[in-house]
């Protein structure tokens, strides 16, 4: 699935699947999670030790999937999201956004690449571009650019409704660890509090028709903030997925073999 295939299919008001990579190297694990039916993938190379050659296999290995490849950046940066697109992502998660001249440099950098420097600054501050030749030719270019927005701190809440004013971003994610931080409950993810940061994001950025992702790592979670809006799901990752299912199994084999 393109970029542009998981934008519209979101705009046409569907749910979306998907996970997040965090250990995995061997391009291999792309045919695995293929059958797991997912919309996309996301590879985190902000918490994780990936390098740019591991990122570029893993992408070109899930690149031939029915999945879309989304690239989470280390931060905010033009160069870190030119360089997850040029690597063959059709996507890019960027964290930790709080401005929205942050987001204005993301966003155009995802749009309007390989523009740069002054240009790309014009590109994003007047919508001037060098030609109608160049305009066509960068839209085309970039139509599978989807673009994710991470809002986890209180500063971005502050900032949001301004931020989602700006044209181009796809999804607005949520980083559930880094925002209870910020709140003073760390990890408290059902803290009334948090959950009513969640609430008004869904309600901020469903006005405004863009799509909101919370990374949840439970099912009745899922199927709790589903209900309340969000209809991109990032469940879990390969670690956590990994070590739940196999505890889940362990325990019930020493039950039976204890027993």
């Amino acid at each position: 699935m393109a970029g542009a295939d998981l934008r519209e299919k979101l705009q046409n008001g569907d749910i979306v699947y998907g996970t997040m990579l965090f250990v995995a190297r061997n391009p291999r694990w792309a045919r695995f999670i293929a059958g797991l039916n997912l919309d996309y993938v996301i590879i985190d190379t902000e918490h994780a030790a990936y390098s740019r050659g591991e990122v570029a296999d893993l992408i070109a290995a899930l690149n031939i999937t029915d999945m879309t490849p989304i690239v989470r950046i280390p931060y905010p940066s033009i160069h870190q999201v030119t360089m997850a697109l040029d690597a063959g992502a059709h996507g890019v998660l960027v964290p930790y956004c709080e401005t929205v001249a942050e987001v204005q440099e993301v966003v155009g950098a995802a749009r309007w690449r390989p523009l740069k420097g002054a240009l790309l600054k014009r590109a994003i501050e007047t919508g001037e571009l060098p030609s109608q030749a160049s305009e066509e030719y960068l839209q085309q270019n970039n139509r599978n650019s989807f673009v994710m927005i991470g809002i986890e701190s209180i500063p971005a809440i502050e900032n949001l409704e301004a931020i989602v004013q700006v044209k181009g971003i796809d999804a607005i994610f949520i980083g559930p660890n880094d925002l209870t931080v910020s709140m003073g409950i760390p990890g408290q993810v059902h803290h009334p509090d948090y959950e009513e940061k969640l609430r008004y994001v869904i309600r901020i950025c469903t006005a405004q028709n863009i799509p909101v992702v919370i990374h949840l790592n439970s099912i009745e979670d899922v199927t709790k903030w589903v209900n309340e809006g969000a209809r991109f799901v990032l469940y879990m990752s390969d670690a956590t997925a990994m070590v739940k299912g196999l505890r889940k199994d362990f325990e019930a084999i020493q039950q039976q073999v204890s027993g």
